[in-house]
This record gives structure tokens, C-alpha cells and sequence, in this order.
């Protein structure tokens, strides 16, 4: 066994070990579970946040898109902060409802908001099609990090088989708190390695940042900017707009949330993070290096681009660092996503199929559940072959389905009705399957359309016939509604 595979494998045995003993001493039920018993302070939802901006995609996905598409990455960012300055007003308001009517997932929100079990099985469901392929990044990721750490020796099937059974396993055990102490060693590793990495290759292979991109001018003038077509400015605009509203109605997010012990807090978070999301530059930094550095990887190689570059530079140990930092960026997001949609389908499905199963059998249930959605996960890791980012965009392309119905509900006096609700999401839902499976953009639609028309994501074309079949059906239901009152004619 060589060096490097040496430290991700007992980054990998502290992180489990760390999950599992970070229950001890706390009692089970699903509430403790799945939030915490809404007992975390600022520190640590600081971490579980920040875990769901450094993870896989920002790792491998975010330098392979800097590779092969240059400026259109710095969408990831924008969307961030954007998402942060929206959340110091409307994640408190979300908090506070959910504290004060004990709801411990994101369907059992829209359940109490608009008074239906349908809408909450569709909510659970949506939320498991959306977050499978954003599980299926962090096990792709953690394959090829592991592999390539392990210099090939380790493929990187068995790798994500490996930290399959890892994520599950602690999971199951300790619920939201091995996410958040395993999230505390992750951030100050990636703070390291993501700084390390974003200015010694710039300066060790072109004495600078300047001069690096300097370099990638000479080369690729085209990646440092926009395309005309495409990766346009109103793709940026659009992209980034659509990915900001739905970060954090994210079922990982929403949880997150739920676990936080005051208003006050995530209000903290909203104006700190911004400041951390930054480090994402130093990722872009060696995207772009190795655009000039290592030429020969072609676009769809595009992901291995950090690794690839790394072990051309640095010695197996050094490796084995960085291997066990993007190791952690799989295993802390992944485990939230696995017990977020768990939840959900237990709170909303099962728990409709028995309701009177017990607080003991909802947490049994969510715990097979992580089990069966890790097997699903992994068989798509191994036969998928999409692009991260593709993956990344699709995933808040079905969970943004969700926000006119949130959002409507935060309002004093919501009009929209739980079947305007039901009709928006699953029409918006069917929108942007089929519009993904068919490879359609709002260019196939609109062929003669100006071209910034073209370019824009294609996810607004079902936000747009969701909010619209929303309104019309509401409409239509309170219209309903008051001709069956008595005394109307």
C-alpha cells in the first residue's frame, strides 16, 4: 500500500469512527436524528452549510468546468452569494414555523403550510429525484478521488463502493450529528488544501497568478470570458438566478435549517459565509493552470483535472492529503443528503401508509431506507457517465419546483391552494425531466428567438409553467370552493 492511499484511508476510518461516537450519550428518536434536536449552534451549522458548498462537484467539478468552459464557472459562486442574501430573510421566517409546529423535514413543511398528505408524498418524492443524482456526484467524485490517490490501484467502482458503506453505515448510527462533527475536520482540511493548491501551482509553474492567466490568454483567450453563444451572459444570469433560489430549498439545506438552535444564528451564517464561499477562487486558479499545464486531458476528462495536475507536481504523501480532503467533501455532504430524503419519505410516505407506526419504527424505516437510496445512488454512479456539473444543474433544475409554492406560503395571505400546489410543482417537475431526457433547450423551442433568448437556462421554461399552472388552478379551486359554500347561487 502506498503512501497516499495510507491517509485517505485512515482520513477514512476517523471519519467513520467520528460518526459513530458522535452519538454517544444521546437518545435516538427521529428528531435527534434527523435535526439534532434543533440544538446546534452557529458554529456548527456553519459547517454543515459550508458542506453543502464544498463538496465533490466544487472539488473535481468546479476545476473541470474552470478546464474545459473557463469563466461560465464563476456561476457557482454568484449563485452562492446570491442564495446567502436571500436566506437572511426568508430561512428564519422557515425556522420558526417549523419549531413552532415540531416539523422535522422539508415535506412535513409544505404539509402543515397547505394542510395536504398528497402534497407532502409529491414534495418527498421530488426531493429524492432531485438530490439521487446530486448523491450520484459525491460517489463519482469519491471514486475518482480515491483512485487516483491510490495511483490506480484502487478502481474507482470499488472506491465508491467503499464510501458507500462508510456514509451508510454512520448514517444510520448517529443521524445528523456524524455529519456535523466529520463537517468540522472537513472544512479546516479544505481550507488548507483549497488555499495550498489555488497559489503554490499558480506560482511554482508560472511565478503568479497574473501571469497564469496571462498564459491561458495566449493559449484560450475564449475561456476567459463569456461565449457569445451558449455559456452567454444570459445563461450566467439565468443559471445563476434559478441555482440561488433553490439552494436552500435543497432538502439538505431545509434540514440544516431545522437543526440550528435560534433565528439569530442563521442570520450569523448568512452574513459569514459569503466570506468563505470565496476560497472557491483558488479552486478556479487550478482549472485554469492546467488548461496550459496538461493540455492533453480532452473535455470530458475534464473532472480529473485537479487530481491529474496534483500528482504531476507533488510527492505520494502530499497526494494522500489532498485525496483525504476531497474524500471528506463526498462523505459529509453525501450523508446529509442520504438522511434528509430518508426522512422525508419516512415522515410523508410511510408514515401516511401506517400512521400509527411508532417514533421507534420511523427511525427503523428511515435507517433501511438510507440503505436501499446508497444502493440506487451507486448502481447510477457506476452506469451513469454525465458530466458533474450537468449532473450539479439538473438537480436544482427539480428542486427549484418547489420555491413559488414555498414562498407563496410565507406571505401573511397565501392565495395559491394545496391543488394549485400540487398542479405547479408536478407540472414543472414533468417540464424539466423531459426537457433533460430529450436534450431540449429553450433554442429547440424558440429557433428564430434572438440568441441571448436562446441561451437561457432552460430550467425557466418549467418554472414558468409551473407558477402559471399554480395560479390558474388555484384560481380555479377557490372559484370552486366558494360556488359549493351554502347560500351561493
Amino acid at each position: 500500500m502506498n503512501i497516499s492511499l495510507l491517509i485517505v484511508g485512515l482520513f477514512m476510518i476517523l471519519a467513520l469512527f467520528l460518526g459513530i461516537i458522535s452519538s454517544r450519550g444521546k437518545e435516538m428518536s427521529m428528531e435527534q436524528w434527523t435535526v439534532g434536536g434543533r440544538g446546534f449552534g452557529a458554529l456548527i451549522i456553519f459547517f454543515l452549510i459550508a458542506g453543502e458548498v464544498y463538496t465533490t462537484f466544487t472539488f473535481l467539478g468546479g476545476s473541470g468546468w474552470t478546464y474545459t468552459r473557463g469563466a461560465a464557472v464563476y456561476y457557482v459562486p454568484a449563485y452562492i452569494f446570491l442564495a446567502y442574501v436571500l436566506s437572511y430573510w426568508f430561512v428564519p421566517k422557515i425556522w420558526r414555523y417549523c419549531k413552532e409546529n415540531n416539523l422535522i423535514s422539508q415535506p412535513d413543511f409544505f404539509v402543515a403550510k397547505y394542510k395536504s398528505t398528497a402534497l407532502g408524498i409529491l414534495v418527498a418524492v421530488v426531493g429524492c429525484v432531485a438530490m439521487v443524482p446530486y448523491i450520484v456526484i459525491q460517489f463519482k467524485g469519491l471514486g475518482i478521488i480515491v483512485s487516483s490517490a491510490s495511483y490506480g490501484s484502487i478502481s474507482p467502482t470499488v472506491a465508491s463502493v467503499i464510501g458507500a458503506i462508510v456514509v451508510a453505515t454512520y448514517v444510520m448510527i448517529s443521524g445528523i450529528h456524524g455529519s456535523a462533527w466529520t463537517a468540522i475536520i472537513k472544512d479546516f482540511m479544505i481550507l488548507i488544501v483549497v488555499i495550498f493548491l489555488g497559489i503554490y501551482i499558480p506560482f511554482h509553474y508560472y511565478g503568479g497568478i497574473q501571469p497564469m492567466f496571462q498564459a491561458v490568454e495566449m493559449v484560450k483567450p475564449e475561456l476567459l470570458i463569456l461565449s457569445d453563444a451558449g455559456l452567454s451572459p444570459s445563461w450566467f444570469i439565468s443559471t445563476v438566478i434559478f441555482t440561488a433560489i433553490g439552494f436552500y430549498i435543497m432538502p439538505t439545506s431545509f434540514m440544516v435549517i431545522l437543526s440550528a438552535n435560534g433565528e439569530k444564528n442563521l442570520r450569523k451564517n448568512a452574513i459569514t459565509l459569503p466570506l468563505y464561499t470565496i476560497l472557491l477562487l483558488f479552486i478556479f486558479f487550478v482549472g485554469f493552470s492546467a488548461i496550459t499545464i496538461i493540455p492533453e486531458l480532452g473535455a470530458a476528462q475534464g473532472d480529473m483535472a485537479l487530481l491529474t495536475l496534483a500528482i504531476k507536481t507533488f510527492d505520494p504523501w502530499v497526494i494522500g492529503i489532498i485525496g483525504a480532503a476531497g474524500l471528506l467533501t463526498a462523505l459529509v455532504p453525501c450523508s446529509v443528503m442520504l438522511m434528509s430524503i430518508a426522512a422525508g419519505l419516512t415522515q410523508n410516505v410511510y408514515k401516511v401508509i401506517v400512521p400509527n407506526a411508532s417514533d421507534k419504527q420511523l427511525l427503523l424505516v428511515s435507517k433501511l431506507l438510507i440503505v436501499v437510496l446508497s444502493m440506487i445512488a451507486l448502481y447510477f454512479t457506476i452506469t451513469g457517465g454525465e458530466a458533474m456539473a450537468m449532473l450539479n444543474i439538473m438537480a436544482y433544475s427539480l428542486i427549484v419546483q418547489l420555491a413559488p409554492t414555498l414562498f407563496f406560503s410565507l406571505m401573511k395571505n397565501n392565495f395559491i391552494t394545496k391543488e394549485g400546489a400540487f398542479a405547479g410543482i408536478i407540472t414543472g417537475v414533468i417540464v424539466v425531466l423531459f426537457m433533460t431526457i430529450n436534450g431540449l433547450g429553450i433554442g429547440d423551442l424558440l429557433p428564430t428567438a434572438p440568441q441571448w433568448i436562446q441561451d437561457i437556462n432552460a430550467s425557466f421554461i418549467a418554472l414558468i409553467v409551473n407558477i402559471v399552472l399554480m395560479l390558474v388552478t388555484s384560481v380555479v379551486a377557490r372559484m370552486f370552493i366558494s360556488f359549493k359554500q351554502p347560500g351561493v347561487e
